[in-house]
């Protein structure tokens, strides 16, 4: 006996202005048309979706590769801005050298220069293992040179830091050598040494330089210091002398009158007085003298500049 729903049928009908059409389906028929209609479209789902993933693969490929392009053009670019900066450094060494020698400062020893700028492996690198093998090298790379030229920067601003002391403390030693000329003009008569004096003819060693030069010529300060003497006293006349400091210090004789007075801090160029012809003299004259440590100086030997004016 056969199940009531074994001869089952599936009418399909469509109705047109021109009449009506049937298809007759028996159940195992749909099941077959509905299997059938399934596969196609699992079929084109997947060809679909398989077009579809490799179109983004090649979407996503595509910009990776942009990307990388990008990144290896802008590593290319900073890498040649870090070796500017390294012809740069290696400059900048090649003047401290010459600073130092100029200081009279010894080179920065090699073995320590290549100590205070050692650098570290590539397997310390900071940088993500997801990163392409070849643009994680590269950035490693950058990294390391990048800290080494930061060590030189830090070296070379210690050393200068060092020179800039060294300097700042012959500045301070400079300010006190008497370096600049003391009047302007003038004829250089009488020199350091042995010479006949001019008034009794005897043989005496002369400790200053004469410089004849007009009554009223200002005299200035040859270097800083204090004052300690500023009065008449025998064959020096109207005399200034001043203490500068490091075993410096300088006399100016037979003024005709005094611009400073005992005690007065003096600064290089300033004006201690005016030229004369008082005391033991022949002529208008500036006697000028340099002491080191009590000493005398031959005075052209510390005449590196004119005078101030």
């Amino acid at each position: 006996m056969k199940h009531p729903l074994s001869n089952k049928n599936y009418i399909f009908q469509r109705e047109t202005e021109t009449g009506v059409r049937q298809w007759h389906f028996s159940r195992s028929q749909a099941f077959a048309l509905m299997s059938v209609t399934a596969v196609v479209l699992g079929a084109f789902l997947f060809i679909s979706a398989d077009f579809l993933s490799n179109y983004l693969y090649e979407k996503r490929l595509a910009e990776f590769k942009s990307n990388y392009s990008n990144i290896a053009n802008n590593l290319e670019l900073l890498r040649a801005h870090l070796e500017q900066i390294d012809d740069q450094i290696a400059k900048i060494e090649e003047k401290d050298k010459a600073i130092r020698t100029y200081a009279g400062m010894p080179e920065i020893d090699h073995d320590i220069r290549k100590l205070g700028i050692g650098g570290r492996s590539l397997e310390s690198t900071i940088f993500s293992d997801k990163l392409a093998p070849a643009v994680n090298k590269e950035l490693s790379i950058l990294e390391m040179d990048v800290e080494r030229l930061s060590r030189e920067v830090n070296l070379e601003l210690t050393s200068y830091k060092s020179i800039y002391e060294k300097v700042q403390e012959d500045i301070s030693r400079i300010t006190k050598i008497p370096s600049l000329r003391p009047v302007e003009g003038g004829y250089l008569n009488s020199s350091f040494g042995y010479r006949k004096d001019p008034i009794d003819n005897i043989r005496r060693f002369h400790q200053g330089q004469d410089i004849t030069i007009p009554i009223g010529t200002p005299i200035y300060a040859p270097a800083d210091g204090v004052v300690k003497r500023a009065y008449y006293v025998g064959g020096f006349g109207n005399h200034v002398k001043i203490k500068h400091g490091s075993g410096y210090s300088t006399i100016f004789a037979h003024l005709s009158k005094f611009k400073v007075k005992y005690g007065q801090k003096v600064k290089r160029g300033d004006l201690i007085g005016l030229t004369g012809n008082t005391g033991r003299t022949t002529a208008p004259h500036l006697h000028y003298e340099i002491h080191y440590y009590g000493t005398p100086q031959n005075p052209l030997d510390y005449f590196f500049t004119h005078s101030v004016k």
